[in-house]
């Protein structure tokens, strides 16, 4: 029997697939690319924009055309706020929400034994606080895995459609993340990306006193692990005195991918952001002041409704003041059911267009920017793939690095003479 996966969206959903492979592998699934003929394809959709739930049933259509005998899974986000929608797609035999994966190969098998479609969609999903924990880390390469360790979110911005698709506020039970890093340190893995829908809320949730930044002081004491990161992340965490706690954790990366999504104080208002672009200001000025050489990267949603020629241009304004490493730039996209939908004066899509390349065109000249002052300096870089000598690593802050090398240096920490920057990358030499 062969299983077909196709991903869709954030990392958390990479992670979700993951778990669900090997979950197909132990019933005695092969895995085969999504374009070759299957007995079971399986779509993890995401319908963060309009564009998402698009793709999700072009996978559905290509599944289909490629064995119409197959059964097809659509699980995730997609289904969760659409199922009825899903419902009527011709050819889809499994249909499961975003906390119904953990039973896939089950729900998979009775459909090819009953010859009829399955539908498990957690009804109240914003009242269901559980996590649900696959059990399973995702992995990139050999030398880094990924762990989600939160879900769900409990922040309402007015254009976000996650706490409807991904629901409530749920927290990884604490001794099992350290329980599965400690294995992952085990069979030789030296860093680690945690990561979740809220990350900044981790904990919230659960009985016992305890959050992020306690979490990560915990894995400290780790043998093994080198390296952590953290996914997209609240300013405000890095408020309150907490700087004085991050300064002293030796294996988190100063990398921090900071939500932004305007530079404009009104149009954070009408987005439900609960901060200003002072604030982000401030932690940004923290944080370098603190961790000198930090890499600070953003998101920022151009075309938000209402969002005039001024307000954009605030948000240029401010994005040219801070100076970040990068900013991913996207374009508003209107999703029923939440507020944002239907506000008034929504923005032309032509004019998206022309604010996002302006933002991209500006983030592109701060990353050189950045990337140009380490020229000439020495970096402890972690490398990942290699092919016909040329090897690929990050620094701890995430820059990619490329040397030329005849061994395979592959999951090894080397320090790295930085020589040039060439299309947003640095080119080093393997130091004496």
């Amino acid at each position: 029997m062969k299983v077909a996966f196709q991903t869709l969206g954030c990392r958390v959903n990479v992670y979700d697939s993951e778990a669900m492979i090997e979950m197909f592998k132990k019933d005695g699934y092969e895995l085969v690319d999504f374009t070759e003929s299957a007995d079971v394809y399986v779509i993890n959709t995401c319908t963060v924009t309009n564009m998402g739930d698009k793709k999700s049933r072009q996978y559905i259509s290509r599944a289909k055309r490629t064995n119409k005998d197959a059964v097809v899974a659509v699980v995730g986000c997609y289904s969760q706020v659409s199922k009825e929608d899903v419902m009527e797609i011709p050819g889809v035999d499994v249909i499961l929400g975003s906390r119904n994966k953990s039973d896939i190969v089950f729900h998979v098998n009775r459909s090819r034994s009953e010859k009829k479609q399955i539908v498990e969609v957690t009804d109240k999903l914003l009242l269901n606080s559980k996590f649900e924990d696959l059990g399973v880390t995702g992995y990139e390469g050999k030398t880094r895995a990924f762990l989600k360790i939160q879900d769900g979110c409990n922040r309402f911005c007015s254009y976000c459609i996650i706490p409807y698709a991904r629901g409530g506020l749920s927290s990884k039970n604490p001794d099992s993340v350290l329980k599965e890093i400690r294995k992952l340190a085990e069979e030789g893995f030296s860093e680690v990306i945690l990561s979740g829908i809220h990350i900044a809320s981790y904990g919230h949730d659960l009985p016992e006193k305890m959050d992020l930044l306690d979490l990560l002081e915990d894995i400290e004491s780790i043998e093994g692990i080198k390296r952590v990161r953290i996914g997209s992340i609240e300013p405000m965490f890095f408020r309150d005195g907490r700087m004085d706690r991050i300064v002293k954790l030796k294996k988190l990366c100063p990398h921090f991918h900071l939500s932004l999504q305007s530079g404009s104080s009104e149009t954070l208002v009408r987005m439900n952001r609960r901060y200003t672009p002072e604030d982000f200001r401030d932690v940004v000025e923290e944080i370098r002041s603190r961790l000198p050489g930090a890499s600070i990267t953003t998101d920022v949603i151009v075309g938000f409704p209402g969002e005039t020629e001024e307000e954009f241009n605030e948000t240029l304004s401010f994005l040219d003041q801070v100076k970040l490493t990068k900013v991913h730039t996207f374009k508003y996209s209107p999703r029923k059911g939440t507020p944002a939908y239907n506000m008034k004066d929504q923005v032309d899509g032509n004019e998206k267009d022309r604010r996002s390349k302006l933002i991209m065109a500006q983030s592109d000249a701060h990353e050189d920017d950045f990337l140009k002052g380490y020229a000439g300096k020495t970096c402890e870089v972690l490398f990942e793939e290699g092919k016909d000598g040329i090897h690929m690593g990050f620094t701890a802050n995430y820059m990619k690095v490329s040397v030329r090398s005849d061994e395979n240096i592959q999951g090894r920490y080397l320090s790295t003479k930085i020589l040039s920057v060439e299309n947003q990358m640095l080119i080093g030499e393997i130091a004496e």
